[in-house]
């Protein structure tokens, strides 16, 4: 196929990382974020895709052994179509577009087509094995030498060119793609003259929470990986820093290593937990039991915000409600100045720190987080005289507070300022990973999360996984379903929460 030159868009090749997201550049994220199209391997972690504009075209175009989606022409053929078509297109591979990723090919084919590129490097794989299973490639104590190695060389060539003669003299070696030919790759190595006894390992998906390291001798190191069922994709590393694993491998020691936790928060609010979670080593399935959605009319929002310097107190009942009301001023030509001589409160400190963000430092918070909480707080300030307040909520807010602080003297106005639905379904992946028990936890941080998972799950058996519910209200939610919380957090904050999942005594 010929191309006549002309003026094009532009093909950066990026590198997505080994495979944990958070190692992605942000270099990597920029570009990923301004993307028209996303062409993406199959070791490029599906959460990159998210930083993608929604808009962008996403095109799949993976190998596995035995399994090419497209051809390496095909993809050559499809950058440069999409190049000449004027898009901005993130060519989004695993690890680094260099190292065994055929980015040089990719390069060679734009170039040869005029077509313009850049390439931004990721963290190869690895790089990222060796410092998540505890192995220095390089230590000037034992290793000042490193090779890194195909496992997997072009089959079109007509013999190969590794020296394994010259491999055998290098002091840490890794290979990619070989977890297939490990007992070959051993092989050969031993005849090269790299002694039997040399320390060896297997990573296998490395820097997910599905991680396994296998250490053994390189003269034993295949039989070890099959008696363990190791699978692709695995690289291998062989030399004396390998025995530094067991000292320094901290990953696979993170004390929810292991346990797959389930979020029911919205995705926009299931970050912060999702990270804590991870951080001490769990895996993390999203599945949003709530969305939030802006309001079908804003004429009450609106109102409000004209006469909210006629109120005592402002309530803020969660970090949407300031979201939601703040951003709305802002639309309609209103800053944080509005707020001014009116006292604010807030329901604990996320809702705090939203209102910070957003250059309000409220005057007033409830000691354990919770609406009974600001409630009591709000009732010790004095509003028996009278005081007038606004309760910033969701649209299917409980009437617990109103009733309170209307029983106290106060003059209450609800203004629902988002609205809370139900999504269409629960993730296909979230619901197949529940009915294989593959769930350790649920997590539940609102009343509408539990009622709206539980109606979503279809009367899946949950007695198997453990529920994580963020304070009482959201338990008392549960027990009205015959369902106990096996903890309950304490204070109750996302942070709390994670904590108390990490505490939870394993059997």
């Amino acid at each position: 196929m010929s191309y006549a030159k002309s003026n094009t868009g532009l093909v950066v090749l990026v590198g997505g990382g080994p495979g944990a997201a958070q190692l992605l550049t942000a270099e990597a994220a920029k570009w990923i974020s301004r993307a028209d199209v996303v062409i993406y391997d199959r070791l490029a972690n599906p959460e990159l895709l998210r930083l993608a504009p929604a808009t962008a075209e996403k095109i799949y175009v993976g190998k596995s052994p035995g399994d090419h989606s497209r051809s390496q022409e095909q993809i050559n053929a499809l950058l440069i179509e999409k190049a000449y078509a004027g898009r901005l297109v993130v060519r989004l591979k695993g690890g680094d577009p260099l190292i065994f990723g055929r980015g040089g090919e990719e390069a060679d084919a734009l170039a040869a087509a005029g077509c313009a590129f850049r390439i931004v490097p990721g963290i190869t794989a690895a790089i990222a094995a060796g410092a998540y299973a505890g192995i220095p490639l390089t230590d000037r104590r034992l290793a000042g030498t490193l090779a890194l190695v195909t496992g997997n060389e072009d089959p079109a060539k007509d013999e190969s060119a590794i020296d394994f003669t010259a491999l055998a003299g290098i002091d840490t070696v890794v290979f990619y793609m070989g977890v297939g030919r490990l007992a070959a790759i051993a092989e050969k190595l031993i005849a090269a003259g790299k002694p039997s006894e040399t320390p060896a390992a297997v990573v296998e998906n490395a820097t997910t929470p599905a991680q396994r390291t296998i250490t053994a001798t390189l003269g034993t190191l295949a039989a070890r990986a099959r008696q363990m069922n190791v699978n692709p994709p695995a690289l291998i590393v062989v030399g004396p820093v390998v025995q530094a694993a067991s000292r320094l491998g901290w990953f696979e020691k993170l004390p929810l290593k292991g346990q797959t936790v389930l979020i029911t928060r919205t995705r926009r609010q299931a970050s912060r937990l999702a990270e804590k979670l991870a951080e001490r080593g769990a895996a993390v399935i999203q599945a949003p039991a709530i969305e939030i959605a802006p309001l079908e009319s804003f004429a009450d929002v609106d109102d409000a915000l004209g006469r909210l310097g006629k109120f005592d107190w402002i309530a803020f009942t969660s970090p949407n409600g300031v979201v939601a009301l703040i951003d709305r001023a802002r639309e309609i030509g209103l800053d944080c100045r509005v707020f001014a001589g009116t006292k604010i409160a807030a329901v604990g400190t996320a809702t705090a720190e939203a209102l910070s963000r957003r250059g309000i430092e409220p005057d007033l918070m409830g000691d354990d987080f919770t609406t009974e909480s600001l409630g009591k707080a709000l009732i010790a300030t004095g509003i028996d005289n009278g005081d007038s307040i606004l309760l910033v909520r969701s649209d299917i807010a409980t009437p617990q507070l109103p009733e309170m602080l209307t029983a106290a003297g106060a003059k209450v106005e609800q203004l629902a300022a988002y609205r809370t639905i139900q999504p269409a379904g629960l993730p296909d992946d979230a619901l197949a990973a529940i009915r294989a028990g593959k769930i350790d936890w649920i997590t539940f941080t609102s009343t509408s999360t539990v009622e709206n998972f539980l109606r979503l799950a279809g009367g899946i058996d949950l007695a198997a996984v453990k529920l994580a519910a963020i304070g009482p209200v959201t338990a008392d939610a549960l027990k009205q379903h015959d369902l106990t919380p096996a903890v309950i957090a304490e204070p109750h904050t996302i942070d709390a929460l994670a904590a108390a999942i990490e505490a939870y005594p394993v059997k």
